[in-house]
């Protein structure tokens, strides 16, 4: 039956499509996550929005790529995070402490200014181009395929890295005499303090640590998108939108933002048909003289960029406390 065939491979493509682009939006969405985790961490414990945390990712990046090419990627994806959350628990210890009983205001001017800082310092040391920090020769080839598409190994290893990450938090949080202290400096410091815990040592350490959670996802995503000067803006708003998304301070919500935003980017680039193209195929064709042509022949992959900050207006809209939060700030 020759007329079935190209039925048939059209819907083999589509579903090659759908399958891939669930894939790259869950690797996506991932990487997210392990940028937005530590900030939510230093959210819930501290109630500081770190507007500096993306920079922590860029430092993760170039600190990655400076020790690859000393020593090689493995050691790098270990030194490169210790080495953030270092610089993240001098930058609490020394900067942060010093203005963080003047309030909330003084903590975002203070970050925010940092941010600033960090990219002047990496653009001195490092220049203002990318650097060819590139994925490693064991992981820069295929996972497997599908249909006619291949889905590379390195995406894979990303994506068990933020798997890993995040069990990895939960048991701390959960299961570790520490992780204890944390959730209970969280709601009672006080209580905590008289019972002989360092409580601002433990906001260091946590603060420390979400930095080292985006120096580990700049040493994962360096290499599989671009580390330049640029990365940090680039990324910046998108976790402030998955935190916002998902719930201040909710680890759990943030995990679902983080996979939402990055499936609903994904299949939104890759879909590139406007209302105009999909009016047409039912017979009503709409011209360049029709009355706002410019806004039905925007084609979906073109409004992608737009989209999280659409949702993120819905969910302030509708649930304001975001999909599973429970602190306002």
């Amino acid at each position: 039956m020759p007329a079935s065939f190209p039925c048939t491979a059209e819907r083999a493509c589509a579903l090659e499509l759908a399958v891939i682009s669930l894939l790259n939006g869950l690797s996506y969405g991932l990487l997210l996550f392990m940028l937005s985790s530590g900030l939510t961490l230093i959210f819930s414990m501290m109630g500081v929005l770190n507007f500096a945390h993306a920079s922590f990712y860029m430092i993760g990046a170039y600190l990655a790529f400076q020790i690859s090419e000393l020593i090689g990627f493995w050691p790098a994806l270990v030194l490169a995070p210790l080495a953030v959350g270092a610089l993240g628990a001098m930058i609490e210890r020394y900067g942060l402490r010093k203005v963080h009983k003047f309030g909330h205001v003084p903590e975002l001017l203070f970050t925010f200014g940092l941010a600033f800082i960090i990219v002047e310092v990496v653009q001195v040391i490092w220049g203002r181009l990318a650097v060819p920090y590139r994925v490693p020769a064991e992981l820069d080839g295929p996972l497997f395929k599908i249909f006619t598409t291949t889905f590379p190994a390195y995406r894979g290893f990303m994506m068990l890295v933020a798997l890993l990450m995040l069990t990895s938090i939960w048991l701390m949080l959960t299961r570790t005499r520490i992780g204890l202290v944390i959730q209970a400096a969280l709601t009672h410091p006080e209580i905590v303090e008289a019972l002989g815990h360092n409580v601002p040592r433990v906001f260091m350490l946590v603060f420390g640590g979400g930095a080292a959670l985006a120096g580990l996802a700049g040493v994962i995503g360096g290499n599989a998108f671009v580390t330049d000067p640029a990365m940090a803006s680039l990324v910046g708003s998108i976790i402030f939108v998955v935190v916002v998304v998902g719930g201040m301070g909710s680890l759990a919500g943030a995990f679902v933002a983080s996979l939402l935003i990055g499936v609903l980017q994904t299949y939104a680039i890759a879909i590139d048909v406007s209302i105009a193209s999909a009016l047409a195929r039912i017979g009503l064709a709409i011209s360049d003289q029709s009355f706002l042509y410019s806004v039905w022949s925007l084609k979906i992959s073109q409004l992608a960029p737009v989209l999280p900050y659409l949702l993120l207006v819905l969910v302030l809209i509708f649930r304001p406390r975001g999909l599973m939060g429970t602190r306002e700030g």
